[in-house]
């Protein structure tokens, strides 16, 4: 019974100061909308930058060629020979047992044409296995098949973007387009996928839709291994046979020791001083991912903390200021027999109606935290359009994931801040003199 009119004269305390009032629930309600915002934006990008490393797969190790620094390049030849060699692969196929699978790619930029049509594409060699491994699917038609690659057909495979440039009307099974004055006929078209940005400064971001997948052995033949780059009046050539061999270990445990022995390995073949390639893998990065998440989820909490921290402040000091107004009313009801804890009691009660109102209203604004944040981006997509295609796709991509945990973490605190900041002007207000405080005007 006591509860209930402590409650009810403190709703009452509130209603009689409204513009008050909703200031002190104000700071409550941007510290509770801060945490759930922060931390499911951050959840977001975390949950986008793990699923693409996942979709490298944990059991994957990576190969890639990689130019050595322009210091240390030959300049006896235009053209310059770097990175993997095919004899590299028939090597560590052959020493390195735990090695159960190996997917060899090429890649190169080219203009493809059909028609009147040009487009500037990457041209992809690779074997029956890379869609498989690369988690892409095939809309219509068919990937590269194992025939292919041994007879090195003049095959291909479009990516979603190359096929819409191209054929954006017509099914393009059964055309042909070309690259490099060469035919190519096409078998397959893939669906679309999001591109994948770089990760961890090692892999470079891939853009699947403007793709056009060819036999490795038809590359190899009708392309070659050297590619000539024009960049502000000068050409470079450069020689590299292999871009890119993606392994398959058949435990996670092999994955850090097979990866060892891959560099070793690359080590004896190459100039370790002068390395022309890297060794990736998928399992590291998701754990440094991890931690990483961890970090940011910690440090994202610490800023919208601070926020509620300030709220709480803002709660001590409009109660400072109620009591000075409230001094009498204090008086009064001390004269009238309320005791020390009968103040506190009404105060704290105060101080718990204005928190609870303003986490709860806080929550239901972070619980809209997705379908604003998409809102947002794509107004900014129209309004900025060059600003925000400088954003990382790991971000623009990412969709914020409200945490259950999260609602409850920044509910309860701000319930704790307020009772806890709450709790100086209650007791302030308890021990007033009760003669002072009715001479006060």
């Amino acid at each position: 019974m006591m509860f209930w009119r402590t409650l009810q004269q403190g709703a009452k305390s509130l209603l009689l100061h409204p513009l008050r009032s909703l200031l002190t629930l104000l700071g409550i309600f941007i510290g509770v909308t801060s945490v759930v915002w922060l931390l499911a934006i951050s959840e977001g990008i975390s949950r986008s930058a793990q699923k693409q490393i996942e979709d490298l797969g944990v059991t994957n190790i990576i190969l890639l060629s990689k130019r050595p620094a322009d210091d240390n390049l030959e300049d006896t030849d235009f053209w310059t020979p770097y990175g993997i060699k095919r004899r590299d692969y028939d090597t560590l196929i052959d020493t390195i047992p735990t090695l159960s699978f190996a997917l060899r790619i090429r890649e190169a930029y080219r203009e493809a044409h059909y028609r009147d049509k040009t487009m500037q594409v990457r041209l992809v060699g690779c074997t029956s296995e890379y869609a498989r491994v690369m988690h892409l699917d095939v809309r219509r038609g068919h990937f590269l098949s194992p025939i292919d690659v041994e007879n090195e057909d003049n095959v291909c495979v479009l990516g979603a973007g190359t096929a819409e440039k191209f054929f954006p009307l017509e099914d393009p099974v059964g055309q042909t387009i070309r690259i490099r004055d060469i035919p190519y006929r096409v078998v397959g078209l893939m669906k679309a996928r999001l591109p994948m940005a770089g990760i961890a400064g090692s892999l470079d971001s891939q853009d699947f839709g403007s793709d056009v997948y060819i036999p490795v052995t038809t590359f190899w033949r009708r392309i070659g291994d050297r590619t000539l780059t024009i960049s502000v009046g000068q050409r470079s050539g450069q020689e590299v046979e292999l871009s890119q061999i993606t392994f398959q270990v058949d435990s996670i445990d092999e994955v850090v020791s097979t990866a060892k022995a891959i560099e070793e390995t690359m080590d004896r073949l190459h100039d370790a001083d002068q390395p022309d390639y890297a060794v990736i893998t998928p399992l590291e990065l998701l754990e440094q991912a991890r931690a990483t998440r961890l970090m940011f989820m910690i440090f994202m909490g610490l800023i919208a903390f601070i926020s509620l921290l300030v709220g709480g402040i803002g709660i001590m000091n409009i109660m400072l200021a109620t009591i000075t107004e409230r001094t009498r009313e204090i008086g009064v009801r001390r004269a009238l027999g309320a005791t020390r804890s009968d103040i506190v009691r009404q105060f704290l009660t105060e101080v718990t109606v204005l928190t609870t109102i303003g986490g709860l209203a806080g929550i239901l604004a972070g619980l809209g935290c997705p379908w604003l944040l998409v809102q947002l981006r794509e107004l900014l997509l129209d309004v900025f359009p060059t600003a925000t295609a400088g954003l990382p796709d790991i971000v623009a991509d990412a969709t914020p994931v409200v945490l259950p945990w999260s609602i409850a973490l920044a509910f309860g605190i701000s319930v704790f801040i307020g009772i806890l900041f709450g709790i100086y002007p209650a007791r302030r207000a308890a021990h007033l003199d009760p003669i002072e405080a009715l001479r006060h005007e």
